[in-house]
């Protein structure tokens, strides 16, 4: 059973945002820190990556682990009230990221999707595959 009332409920889920996340800013301002220049959000690209680098045609997405099914097998009955919707959507979130990827690699597009709790603990690891995946495009 929920906690919240039904009016809490919904104030909590209409204060969720979908881009401008404290984990998509970190993420951003360290690229830019170490001067690499991108566009956030970019309604041009299919799927509208969190951040893309249309120098070197790379999208990089960054996935709140509720959101979009983080250990989906483990964790899909963990939730307590309203289970038939919220399978229902995690599952089609979890679908549209496979089908965004393959359009954006149809289209010659490198893809990187972190979870949020991966750039939070390892920011340094993650810029690293970001700057693999520069240095493999500057190579083909």
């Amino acid at each position: 059973m929920d906690c919240h009332t039904k009016e809490q409920r919904r104030k909590n889920m209409q204060a969720i945002k979908s881009s401008g996340s404290k984990i998509e800013i970190k993420l951003a301002k360290a690229l830019w820190k170490i001067g690499y220049r991108y566009r956030k959000n970019n309604k041009n690209v299919f799927g509208k990556p969190d951040i893309t680098l249309k120098r070197y045609k790379l999208a990089i997405f960054v996935d709140g682990e509720f959101w979009h099914g983080k250990d989906w097998a483990k964790r899909k009955y963990d939730h307590k009230s309203n289970k038939k919707f919220w399978i229902s959507k995690i599952e089609r979130n979890i679908k549209r990221d496979k089908e965004v990827i393959y359009r954006l690699r149809k289209e010659g597009w490198r893809v990187l999707r972190f979870w949020g709790k991966d750039i939070d603990k390892n920011l340094n690891k993650c810029i690293s595959k970001i700057e693999q995946k520069i240095i493999e495009k500057k190579q083909s």
